[in-house]
């Protein structure tokens, strides 16, 4: 009993104790493996949670990065150029004058002894308009024949003195010098009287002119004197106006985009506003065939028949000319264009997503949009409303109107 109590281990013999030690060496080498195994476990634990830990913030700052690399990139909202309205017919106001019209001055300073006429008299060419009173020019007028008829009794003396001397000469009655004055002397007379005659004429041209007649078939516009008026043939106010109005001449300036479509013999439709509902007939006769260098117009001259005389010379009027076609125009807002040194212009956003500055032509200005002649095509993504400092080549992000990022 006392032995099998007993703490000290009881001593092993031979084969039993080789067996303990070889136990005990398997049993070393297999917590060894064992923990070499759990050491790489653990390394290979600590990997995969650094691992998990880094991967998501670098991630997410490479997703920032890209974030502050697309919030750097400024957006553009655009938009595409659109056709306008094509253009059948063109209508321009116009300037209605007389087919012929001019002041009537006096000739003859006088006072006015008659007027015949007035305003809105029709005359014919060559009637009497008025009458002048010139006395002083009815004595010089006698004056003058006075100095004609001294001068034609002079040359007679002067020539019979002549032919007398030419008798002497042949018999040596006298010397030819004596001979050659007196025939020199005869024809200076014969001057003397053929510019007494100018003078005479001269006169008598002017009292005729004391009576004043029209120079054309019309219609009286203005008067511009009264009878006893004292008139100055140096100038100064007309007597009269006079127009012709049976048919008027019609003042158009077009555009220098259709001045090619107008040419002569084309027809128009002539509208004024007192005859509303109401087409007049005119017909191109003439343009200037020059561009106005302060308006860049064609000054294009229109007649149309007034027999009737329901149009007034003077008067406003629109002139349409049926005929003209133009092709319909790409259009874009206003807020597109760029206003620089060198021209107009428009920022396009590039398929590579750079800005592209393009040079652009405008035609007519409706306001809020423009007409764009060159410089753009359908196709192209036309920036609105543009800085200043926009430049050629840099980076956007084009954005249509009503539509967002997917970034936002």
């Amino acid at each position: 009993m006392s032995l099998m109590n007993s703490s000290k281990p009881l001593p092993l013999k031979g084969a039993e104790s080789v067996a303990s030690a070889d136990s005990i060496a398997v049993a070393a080498a297999n917590y060894g493996a064992n923990l070499k195994r759990a050491g790489v476990a653990a390394a290979i634990l600590v990997v995969i949670g650094a691992t998990a830990g880094l991967v998501p913030r670098w991630q997410h700052q490479k997703r920032a990065g890209e974030r502050s690399r697309e919030l750097a990139i400024p957006s553009v909202s655009v938009v595409a150029p659109k056709p306008g309205k094509a253009i059948t017919g063109l209508e321009y106001p116009a300037e209605i004058k007389p087919l012929i019209e001019a002041p009537i001055y006096a000739r003859s300073s006088g006072y006015l002894k008659r007027c015949l006429v007035d305003i809105g008299s029709v005359v014919k060419a060559g009637d009497l308009l008025a009458e002048i009173d010139a006395p002083e020019l009815e004595q010089e007028l006698a004056e003058a024949r006075a100095q004609l008829a001294q001068s034609k009794a002079a040359l007679a003396l002067a020539k019979s003195t002549a032919e007398r001397w030419a008798g002497l000469l042949r018999s040596d009655g006298v010397s030819q010098q004596e001979a050659d004055e007196k025939k020199a002397d005869a024809e200076l007379k014969v001057a003397n009287v053929a510019a007494a005659e100018a003078h005479v004429n001269r006169l008598q041209d002017l009292r005729s002119f004391c009576a004043v007649t029209a120079p054309f078939s019309g219609k009286i516009t203005s008067r511009g004197t009264d009878v006893g008026q004292l008139i100055a043939a140096s100038g100064g106010t007309p007597l009269f106006f006079l127009a012709q109005i049976d048919k008027l001449r019609v003042y158009v300036r077009v555009p220098q985009i259709v001045a090619r479509t107008v040419a002569v013999g084309q027809t128009a439709k002539l509208t004024l506003p007192e005859h509303y509902g109401r087409v007049f007939p005119a017909t191109v006769t003439r343009t200037s065939g020059a561009m106005s260098a302060d308006s860049r117009t064609l000054l294009v001259e229109l007649e149309v028949d007034n027999a009737a005389g329901e149009i007034f010379s003077g008067a406003y009027a629109q002139v349409h000319f049926a005929d003209v076609k133009l092709d319909a125009a790409l259009t874009l807002p206003s807020n597109t264009l760029l206003f620089r040194s060198e021209g107009m212009q428009v920022g396009v956003a590039g398929e590579n997503g750079k800005v592209e500055l393009r040079k652009v032509a405008i035609g007519r200005d409706f306001g809020q949009i423009v007409e764009i002649l060159s410089g753009v095509n359908a196709s192209d993504r036309v920036i609105l409303n543009p800085s200043d400092s926009l430049m050629d080549g840099i980076a956007i992000r084009a954005v249509e109107p009503g539509k967002t990022t997917a970034s936002e």
